[in-house]
Formats: structure tokens, sequence, C-alpha cells
């Protein structure tokens, strides 16, 4: 998105004003580009300006990335909130900010979240806005559209106003305009407010204007609603011209027609679809959950649904039965108590088939820990008594139901990486898992980068694994996937190295490839190949690239690794001589430091994860390394400090137990004065 900037201009304002802010011990980034996408390109944007400006590296500081950008139109008008992100003391950037730039205002929200800045806008009597006015309109219909309470099966609003909801309904007036009627639909079908006539008008002006693509309207799901809420004749047809997307529509409306078309998506093992399906059948058919489960979850295993249907299955069984029976809360529990005890509870169910059990102990992993803690918190005997028993019982079934088991390949990518600490050793049925999936034709490239990198890092990678996957790197894994936040590479890189270091016949043509210039994102990448077979020709010209200044995205943990392998010592060591070399970047560097700590699954994600078990782990284990110099320990031990386990435990994921942070903070009380003298 190129941004044409004039001083009138929403985005002019805002970056003149910005560039008056900043003063004793805050800074303000530039505006970002493009290469500033993430909050942890911020933070490394901020180190590399600290260190080329010669600012004290404690100094707070404030910025917005690229995609709180997209706030801004291309004519530079401001049409949504501005999200501004920060590093430091909380109350400095807090002073430092002030309250915005005339015409504007800036929402702080709190320690825990970004500060969000925004026009000032005008409302009448009734706090309604001036149609005209684009910025109050979007500010009203986010203060209406904005929920009491949500839950995972129904969401509430406040009531509108006679007022507000007529200036809705006028909003709706012919002719209609559905590419900005959906924004005063949805508040209105919220509170079943649309009416017969509109409801038709918009699903004329819908199918007219989207024939053949229903989805591509963001307002379809408030008029299926009140389709299927009004029983309009054409509400089937919609129904079925959408497919699995209408399945949280249709299970707000079970009928047998529902449940029948919501039956037909769930056996293709959509998420939603499955979840949609028991709502229904449990509504209409089975008044009890568990049977209710059972039964659909023995006919997604009649009909060879895909696996990750019985987890669709298991969420949708968690949410009815803590919403219809009582379930004991600890006094000072999160809210997430019930789920996590009706988890582990049906991982030991033997009323449930097997596949639902097995769901049941993998969501149960990272978790039966926080069940066990809170269950101590209970105040009758009985109910901790019986909490505790069924965490018990899962722990004693938990090996069997998990073995030869694994993460969901196809879901969100952080999610693995979430996990990515459990495989710091391979059981023989995790190897065996991961070759099983490399040789499945249906594992996807974020499949395939993840499994393959686990093998190769613990030298469990074979001829075999690279045998069935080179019918498919020319059409599939010569598409850009970015791995910039992962601790995976790209599958091509490590597909790569395995056959060289495997001295294959097929290492020659993948090479070939590297080497021509297209496609463009091969570039950046491309030296990470040098890992495999390495030799001193490869470390030479890697390190040439690393002094060189260019963007690192893995080349200083490659040439580390490398250079460990030819030198046939940890790469801890390897990483320890490069501290204070010129032409080496710090930050980078003690990334580096702790990502290697483990040479059998080193950490590839290009900035130290605060909300990553793995990282800090590494981190204690650098800080605590009796064979490291006391510099390199101070970087262990830095990493640490700033990580979210004892900062912000909430943000760590899987979530720790209250033990865990417990012990975090005792490791970095007990090595207080290593702080004071760093």
């Amino acid at each position: 998105m190129v941004v044409l900037v004039g001083l009138s201009t929403d985005l002019g304002k805002i970056k003149a004003w910005w560039r008056t802010l900043g003063g004793d011990r805050f800074a303000v980034l530039p505006p970002p580009t493009r290469g500033r996408y993430t909050q942890s390109d911020g933070h490394e944007d901020a180190a590399e300006m600290f260190a080329s400006r010669g600012i004290a590296t404690d100094t707070s500081f404030a910025y917005w990335h690229w995609q709180s950008h997209d706030a801004f139109a291309r004519s530079g008008e401001l049409t949504g909130v501005l999200y501004l992100h920060w590093g430091g003391d909380h109350a400095t950037v807090a002073a430092g900010l002030g309250e915005g730039p005339p015409g504007y205002r800036i929402v702080d929200n709190g320690p825990q979240g970004a500060f969000q800045l925004d026009k000032v806008t005008a409302t009448d009597a009734d706090g309604l806005p001036d149609p005209e006015d684009t910025a109050g309109v979007r500010q009203f219909l986010a203060r209406v559209d904005e929920p009491r309470s949500r839950s995972t099966r129904s969401t509430e609003y406040d009531p509108l106003t006679a007022a507000e909801e007529r200036w809705l309904h006028d909003r709706l007036a012919d002719p209609v305009d559905p590419a900005a009627a959906h924004r005063f639909a949805a508040p209105l079908e919220h509170r079943r407010a649309l009416t017969p006539d509109e409801t038709a008008r918009l699903l004329s002006a819908w199918r007219e204007t989207y024939a053949g693509r229903l989805t591509a309207w963001r307002g379809w799901r408030s008029v299926l609603l009140a389709l299927l809420r009004q029983e309009h004749p054409e509400a089937w047809e919609v129904a079925a011209e959408l497919g699995a997307d209408a399945s949280h529509a249709l299970a707000a409306h079970p009928s047998p027609r529902s449940l029948e078309l919501l039956r037909a998506w769930a056996l293709t093992g959509d998420g939603g679809a499955v979840r949609g399906w028991f709502r229904a059948h449990h509504a209409l058919r089975e008044p009890d959950p568990v049977r209710a489960a059972a039964a659909l979850s023995e006919e997604l295993t009649a009909h060879t649904a895909p696996e990750t249907a019985q987890t669709g299955l298991l969420h949708a069984l968690r949410e009815a039965v803590t919403a219809e029976h009582r379930t004991p809360r600890p006094p000072t529990s999160d809210g997430f108590f019930p789920l996590l005890l009706s988890t582990v509870r049906f991982a030991t169910d033997e009323r449930l088939p097997r596949p639902l059990r097995v769901a049941a102990a993998k969501a149960a992993a990272d978790t039966a820990g926080r069940v066990r803690e809170a269950a101590g918190r209970l105040t009758d005997p009985a109910e901790t008594a019986d909490a505790l028993a069924a965490v018990d019982r899962y722990e004693t079934a938990r090996d069997d139901l998990l073995a030869g088991t694994g993460p969901d390949l196809t879901g969100y990518e952080g999610g693995l990486g979430d996990i990515w600490h459990r495989y710091r050793t391979l059981a023989p049925s995790d190897v065996q898992w991961l070759r099983d999936r490399l040789a499945d034709p249906s594992t996807g490239v974020q499949g395939i980068a993840f499994c393959l990198e686990l093998l190769y890092a613990h030298g469990e990678a074979t001829e075999t694994e690279l045998q069935a996957l080179l019918p498919r790197w020319k059409k599939e894994l010569t598409k850009q996937y970015r791995t910039t936040y992962t601790e995976w590479r790209h599958p091509l890189v490590t597909l790569t190295c395995l056959a060289l270091d495997l001295q294959h016949p097929a290492a020659a043509d993948l090479l070939a490839w590297w080497a021509k210039p297209k496609p463009l994102w091969k570039g950046p990448v491309r030296l990470l190949t040098h890992l495999g077979a390495p030799d001193e020709e490869k470390a030479a010209e890697l390190w040439e690239f690393i002094v060189s200044g260019g963007h690192d995205t893995g080349h200083l943990t490659t040439w580390v690794l490398l250079r460990a392998r030819l030198d046939g010592t940890h790469p801890l060591h390897v990483a320890e001589r490069l501290i204070d070399e010129p032409g080496i970047r710090a930050y980078v560097l003690h990334r580096v430091l702790i990502g290697v700590a483990e040479p059998a699954q080193p950490l590839w994600h290009y900035a130290i994860d605060p909300r990553s078990h793995s990282w800090w782990h590494r981190a204690q284990e650098v800080a605590d390394h009796p064979a490291l110099s006391a510099g390199a320990r101070a970087i262990g031990l830095k990493a640490a400090r700033e990580h979210y386990v004892t900062r912000r435990p909430d943000q760590v994921r899987p979530a720790l137990t209250e033990g865990e942070v417990n012990a975090a903070r005792a490791w970095l009380a007990a090595r207080a004065d290593r702080t004071a003298a760093d």
C-alpha cells in the first residue's frame, strides 16, 4: 500500500506531531515501512536505532508497524484506530505520547496493551454522529457492535436506544448499497431487529452484486441469520450455496433440514460444521451431550473423516457440558477451570469412542498441571478429591492415548511454535509419526517444514524422507513460505541440506535451482542451505554476508552451526567467541547464542520470542552454563529477565501453572546479585 501524504491529511498531521516527540529516556521510531511488520520487528528496529544513535538501551520507545499502518487509506485519511506499540516503561511512554496531536485523542490501554490514536468527533444530544462524518460513524458503530459478553456458544449485546435503532434503520432505506449496508445491518441483527422488508432488500442486493461469491460480502452472516429467523423461503437455497461457512447460523436455528446440511459438511472434516452438527443434533435428537458426542464420533470414524473433525467435536462437547452443568470453580480460577477439567475427564471417559478420548488427551497435554493446581484451591474437599482423581486417571492413561499422535499440521502456525518444546527429545513413536506425515501426500508445506526440521535437527532424517519429498519439490516446495517467525526453516532449505549431507544425486538439481535468480523470495535464504555438507568455502561465503550487514533471517545461526560441525565443538562456544566481534550486531548474536543452546533443536525464530517455553528454557541454560564466560551468561540472564514468564505470564503459551511462574521468579531472585552486577 502506497500512502500519499500531504500536510493536511491525517497521516501528514500525525507525522508532523510524531516528529516533535522524544526526550529524556523516551524515543520514537520513524514511521514504518513494510520491513517493520510486527511488534518483534519494532523492537528490532529500536535496537538498531539505539545502537546507531548511541541511545541508552534501557530507553523507552514508541512506534507503529505496517499492520497498524493499514489504519490509513491511500489518501492519508485515518480510517480506523492507529495502534501505537511500545517498549520499556509504560508510564514513561504514556507521558511521552501525551494527549495526542490537536484534533485527535490517545487512549491508554494500560501496561498490557497498545495505545490507540483516533480522531476527536462530535455527536448530537442522543450520542449519534452526523451520517456524513465518516470517523464519527465508524466510532459509533464500533461502540454499538461491541459485545457485552461473549462465550463460545453465544454473544450478548447491550440494547439499543430508540434513537440509535432509528438511526440504523434510516441507513438501510432505499436504495441499498451492500458495500456500506453491512455495517448497519450487523448491529441490528445482533438484537434480532432487522425487519423482513430490510432483509429482503439486502438479500436482493447481495445476490445481485455478489453472485457466485456470496461470502465475499461482509454482511452475509447477518442476512442469513435474519432469513432463518424469519423463515424466509430462500434461506435454504442461500445456505446451500454458502456451504460449510453457514454452519454457525444453521446451528443457531436447528431443524431437520439444517441437521442434514450440517452432517454432510461435517463428514468432510470442517471444524465449524462439526461443532454446528453437534449443537443441532444435541438440540433435536439427543439431550445427553456425552451420548450425542459418542454417536457423532462413531459416525465420523465410520466415514473416515479427518482427525481434526474429532477435535472439533471435542470442543463442542466441552462447551455443552460446561454450559449445562455446574462445575466447581476455584476461588482464584481464571475462568478456564471448568473447560480444562472437562477435557481431562473426557480423556478417560469410557462412554466416548477412543478417537474422541485421544483428542481430549491431546488437548489436555499442557493443562493437567493447571487442573491439579486449581483443584487444590476448591473449598469442598470432596470436589477437590474428585478433580485430583480425574487428573490421576488421565496421567495414567496419557502415554497410551498419545502414542503415535501429533499436532494438527494444518492449523495456526503459531500453535505449532507453542508446542515446539515438546520435541526437544524425540521418542521412537514421535519419529515414526513425523516420518509418516512426510510420507503422506496430503501433508502441506507447513507440515513438511515442521516435520522435516525436527527429523533433520535430531539426526533422524533419512534417504526415505528425501525420496518421499523429491517428487513434490518442484511443484510444491518452490513456493514462497515465510518462516521468519517460526522455529523451522523453509522446507526446501532443509531438504537441500539433507540431500547434501547424504551426498544424494538430487543435491545437484536442488543447488542448480537455488543458483537461479528467480523466484526472488529465495534470495535471502539461499545461504541457509550451506549447513548441508559444510566446508570452509561455504563458511567463508556465509561469513562475508553476515559482516556485510545484510538482513539476517537465520544466517548467523547457520554459520554458528556450520562452524561447530567443522570444528567439532558445541555451537555455544562458537557463538560465545563472537561477543564484541566487529561487524556482528549484538542483538542478533544474543538471539543466536540462546537459539543454539541445544544443537539437536536450534531455534530459528529471528528474534527471541518472549512467550515461548523453548526460549525461556534456553535462556536459563545459557545463564547457568558453567563452561561459558560471564559475558555469555549475562546475555542469557538478560533474556530471561525480559521473558514474559515473570513479566506477563498470562501471555506465555501453553499457559503456565502458578507453580511454574513462582519457580521462574525464584530462579531470577536467586541471581539478583548477577543482575545488579550487569
